[in-house]
């Protein structure tokens, strides 16, 4: 699976409604607000890299509300877990 961070601003008033209508498209899995610069932070997990390009240029677009989004690929995941794992390789 390919994971996209898409940081989405959106019109204050329509925050609540604009974090709903994106956690309804296919391939977002979590919807964030969250302070700062950005209004709302989406996670996108989707197969094939063509699929970021469909939910992000043709689906977010459809959400009334949105006032500007950056859109991040992650290349790699890290995380707690794996750094744990990787220091018991071999140890029983």
């Amino acid at each position: 699976m390919i994971t996209t961070i898409v940081l989405i601003r959106a019109d204050p008033k329509l925050i609540p409604q604009v974090a709903m209508r994106l956690a309804g498209i296919e391939g977002v899995t979590d919807v964030y607000s969250v302070s700062g610069e950005w209004d709302l932070v989406a996670i996108v997990k989707v197969p094939e890299y063509d699929r970021i390009a469909q939910v992000v240029t043709e689906e977010f677009v459809k959400v009334p509300g949105i006032e500007r989004t950056q859109t991040l690929t992650a290349f790699r995941a890290y995380s707690r877990k794996d750094l744990e794992q990787a220091w018991d390789i071999g140890v029983e």
